[in-house]
This record gives C-alpha cells, structure tokens and sequence, in this order.
C-alpha cells in the first residue's frame, strides 16, 4: 500500500493546513522530477502553474495538461508521477479526511477529474 505523500515525498509535499475535516497539501516540482508511489483520499487539485504530469499505478498511466488556475476532484488513488513538461509544476490538494484510502486495485481512475 502506498503511503502519505508527505512522508515519502518532503521535498515536493507540504501540509499548507490540517483541522479534523481537511488537510491542505502544496505540491512543488520542477521538470524531469519523478515522485514515489503514495496515496491520496479524496481531494481538490487547484493548479497555480500549468503543468504536463505523468500519473501511473498498476502498469497503467495517464498523461495530464492542465492550465493555471483550475480546479479538479482527484478521486482516492495511489500513483507516482512524474513532470513531463518543460515548467515547474505547483499546485494544491485539498485532502478530504472523511474516505478511505484507495486499495491495491482501486487503479481505474487516476489523475484528476472534472467533476
């Protein structure tokens, strides 16, 4: 099972705010750089930067564009990715505290969503 995001990767992860309810993550990164494998519960993804991402999990990966300064739901997964662009990438996760993290085969929906 993959793990928190903070713990395996602090140099890109940061808890901007935490209460019982959410947990305010900022995510930084810079072209080239690959994550490890972790989990995130059901979150918000609100984009600062433009950025073009690789997400993978299970043998399977999606590639990811997104403008500055939208947001999309991210359903519960476990991914790594990796910056494929040519730009930093900076954005936040609002984390949801209230679902379960994703298990093992839980694989069928990774990157962000629109709704």
């Amino acid at each position: 099972m993959a793990e928190d995001p903070v713990e395996t990767n602090p140099m890109n992860y940061r808890v901007a705010f935490e209460n019982e309810r959410v947990r305010v993550l900022e995510y930084t990164d810079s072209p080239g750089h690959t994550t490890t494998e972790h989990s995130h519960p059901d979150s918000v993804m609100v984009t600062v930067s433009a950025f073009r991402r690789r997400i993978s999990s299970n043998g399977k990966s999606v590639d990811v564009e997104l403008p500055a300064g939208v947001a999309r739901w991210l359903p519960a997964q476990h991914h790594s990715g990796e910056n494929i662009g040519e730009t930093d990438t900076h954005t936040f996760f609002v984390e949801l505290k209230e679902t379960p993290l994703p298990t093992d085969d839980e694989a069928e929906h990774l990157g962000p969503s629109e709704s």
